[in-house]
């Protein structure tokens, strides 16, 4: 999983930073609103809201859009919207298989798009259920290294259920059991370890290796569908080595 978590971890801080900040701050406060709809508007007893809210913060989204997206979904102010998550599956270039989430307020908008994103960037829509088991529903926990070993990760999280530490190059990922999620980001905090995201996420059973030529394909078709008001996260089971890359990077 290296290749392909280094490769979301660097575009993660490249968005931070470029034009499209402001789609990804979009996508974070609908993540916060449809937290704060489903489980409250305290994130003291809403731990899927207090995630939400970390990763807007680390994110730099300004405190006053995460309150205000809070009082929305809570319903303490009007104008919240009735999202709904839709998953749609493909395959882009090399067949490399896709899972696609989607929060949405208009169903036949999302697939529009997403079907537009797909079939101009070499991919294709699949039927429900042939790509979905190639992937498992995981926890997983991004932290920035600094000082930390991975021993001194791995310590910190192993009795919260935690699977596996791995080591992205400037950052960890612990991964664990979708449900240990929040007992693993818990822990971290309790051993006073930083972190930068905890997310359910989709984490596939078997890759495809990438060439360059293959990758840049792949990554194209992702951003596009990343573009998308609509997509929250695009899900994918390549792998790229470390060559490859900073290939593609430069």
């Amino acid at each position: 999983m290296s290749g392909h978590s280094k490769w979301a971890t660097t575009k993660h801080k490249k968005a931070v930073i470029d034009a499209r900040r402001g789609k990804m701050f979009a996508k974070l406060i609908k993540n916060i609103e449809v937290a704060a709809r489903t489980g409250g508007g305290d994130p003291d007893g809403n731990p899927t809201l207090y995630d939400a809210i970390q990763k807007a913060k680390k994110s730099s989204v300004p405190n006053d859009n995460i309150d205000r997206a809070v009082k929305r979904g809570s319903g303490a102010d009007a104008g919240g919207a009735d999202y709904q998550t839709i998953t749609y599956e493909g395959y882009g270039p090399s067949g490399v298989a896709l899972l696609i989430e989607c929060l949405t307020d208009n169903r036949n908008r999302a697939a529009t798009e997403v079907r537009t994103a797909m079939t101009r960037n070499g991919g294709t829509m699949a039927d429900p259920g042939s790509v979905a088991y190639l992937f498992t529903r995981k926890g997983v926990v991004v932290l920035p290294k600094g000082d930390l070993t991975e021993d001194d990760v791995l310590m910190a999280v192993l009795e919260a259920g935690a699977e596996e530490v791995n080591d992205l190059g400037d950052s960890y990922e612990v991964v664990s059991e979708a449900t240990d999620l929040i007992a693993v980001r818990t822990a971290l905090q309790e051993a006073g370890i930083d972190y930068d995201s905890a997310d359910p996420t989709f984490l596939p059973s078997m890759q495809v290796e990438l060439d360059a030529e293959a990758a840049k394909k792949v990554f194209r078709l992702i951003e596009a569908l990343e573009d998308s008001d609509e997509v929250q996260n695009v899900y994918a089971n390549f792998d790229v080595s470390d060559a490859v890359l900073e290939e593609v990077n430069a």
